[in-house]
């Protein structure tokens, strides 16, 4: 079995397993007391809090162990904005955070706040110049990842940090995919991550909180961790989770050069290998363990079912995938295929082996889906006879009721039954259509005319080009 998904939790480091054993002994008792147990419980959350702040690159006063990277990210977004609310409740964050950091927006717009979400690129890459337009007197505090977690794309985290700081508006970098790579440059303000992304154990995050950063920690709280974090510290896990996150730092440079070189390879031979595949988020600035792609004509569920049946664990954006019937709100941002979405994230370590092993077996198993949803094996017959600028609506596809990949299947098998220049108009209630129509149309190169108002979900209007 091969495991390809490192972005969603590494596994558990030798490094991070050895510290952990060895602190179960030592480090059980509470820091806060003075006798010998506590004293030498102490001794090990200190030194960890040293070896993080370290690897972060600030003091060790200014970082702060919680429950998780989500705790950290809630916490962290809620007491900024609490120490500068006498500047004013506005907050920016980008399109493409993690579901924490816009979980915490949501909650702020509904507590009377206000929230910027700025737009990406079709990569899932922000403008610096965009967070600079979006910055106003009342802006309390900025948000932005250090590199996606979905599709891998490196934020410009330098650029926006000068922005911000320019501005007297603190930065806080979301460093969950990124950390475990090496530090985030920058001159932010507020920092958060999750030791299981890089193979510590589940249940520690860091909140760094640098000096001079106004921040006020929020609900109940008591004496430990500056009150940021109120609870008895898990002394063990972050134990593991510093000696992790130093040993991976001492391997990054030389493993980041072997799993980018794995992922260019997954980049390049996918769509030479599987029919109608899109390859999406940044080329080259992205993280080195990360290569995200979609298929069409495809149920992302149940590739990831079928690519586990024959040993390789992925994850996915798809709509279609879990609980959840709704697009991922990261590749609806970037506006690009949502269908058959497949993350694959590289732990280090990975063999070669099991990469081209991934390879031979993704088009089979990609073709057996497809066949199973009967989807077209070409997009597009011969045409009919042109005609010309005056050809209205020829077709109209009923996929009301039906998921994604339905919707597009349908309108990939009679796109051909139409004379260049016609339409089709797809109905459809499946929000992913909303998405995967588009981006169908500029993979095949047809027009997308638009949507329009029906009397049951939306009708999705496509011209034929060719």
């Amino acid at each position: 079995m091969s495991y390809f998904d490192a972005a969603s939790a590494a596994p558990l480091h030798p490094v991070a397993r050895q510290a952990l054993q060895a602190s179960l002994d030592e480090g059980w008792a509470d820091p806060a007391r003075l006798y010998r147990e506590g004293r030498r419980a102490r001794l090990l959350l200190d030194a960890a809090r040293e070896a993080a702040a370290d690897a972060v690159g600030c003091r060790p006063d200014e970082l702060t162990f919680t429950t998780s990277g989500t705790r950290a990210a809630h916490s962290g977004i809620a007491g900024a904005l609490a120490g500068r609310r006498r500047v004013g409740a506005h907050l920016i964050v980008s399109a493409v955070e993690h579901s924490s950091v816009l979980h915490s927006a949501e909650l702020h717009e509904a507590s009377g706040g206000t929230a910027t979400r700025i737009p990406v690129d079709r990569t899932g890459r922000v403008s610096p110049s965009s967070y600079a337009g979006a910055l106003r007197a009342d802006t309390a505090l900025a948000c932005l990842q250090s590199a996606n977690h979905e599709v891998g794309t490196e934020q410009p985290v330098e650029e926006v940090a000068q922005v911000c700081r320019g501005a007297g508006v603190p930065l806080l970098v979301d460093a969950a995919q990124s950390l475990g790579w090496g530090r985030v440059e920058g001159d932010w303000s507020l920092l958060t991550a999750s030791a299981h992304k890089w193979g510590g154990p589940s249940g520690v995050g860091l909140l760094v909180v640098r000096k001079g950063t106004r921040f006020a920690p929020q609900g109940p709280s008591d004496e430990r961790e500056s009150g940021r974090a109120p609870g008895f510290e898990n002394i063990p896990a972050v134990v593991a989770a510093a000696a992790s996150l130093r040993a991976v730092h001492a391997q990054a440079a030389q493993e980041a050069v072997r799993l980018r070189e794995l992922t260019e390879r997954i980049r390049v031979r996918v769509p030479g290998l599987v029919p109608d595949v899109e390859v999406v988020g940044d080329p080259v600035r992205r993280l080195p363990g990360i290569v995200t792609f979609s298929c069409l004509y495809v149920d992302g569920e149940t590739l990831l079912h079928e690519l586990d049946r024959v040993g390789f664990s992925v994850s996915s954006g798809s709509s279609c995938t879990s609980s959840t019937l709704t697009p991922s709100h990261v590749l609806k941002a970037m506006g690009v295929l949502s269908e058959g979405n497949v993350r694959v994230s590289l732990p280090p370590g990975t063999p070669e082996e099991d990469v081209e092993r991934f390879l031979a077996a993704l088009p089979d198993t990609v073709a057996a889906v497809r066949e199973r949803l009967g989807a077209p094996t070409s997009a597009v017959t011969e045409p009919a006879a042109p005609v010309d600028s005056l050809v209205v609506d020829a077709l109209v596809v009923d996929a009301l009721g039906r998921r994604c990949p339905i919707p597009v299947i349908e309108l990939a098998k009679v796109i051909g039954d139409v004379p260049v220049g016609g339409t089709v108009r797809v109905l459809a209630d499946d929000e992913a259509a909303r998405l995967d129509i588009p981006a169908w149309c500029e993979m095949r190169g047809q027009e997308y005319v638009g949507e329009e108002p029906a009397d049951h979900g939306s009708a999705y209007v496509v011209r034929r080009l060719s």
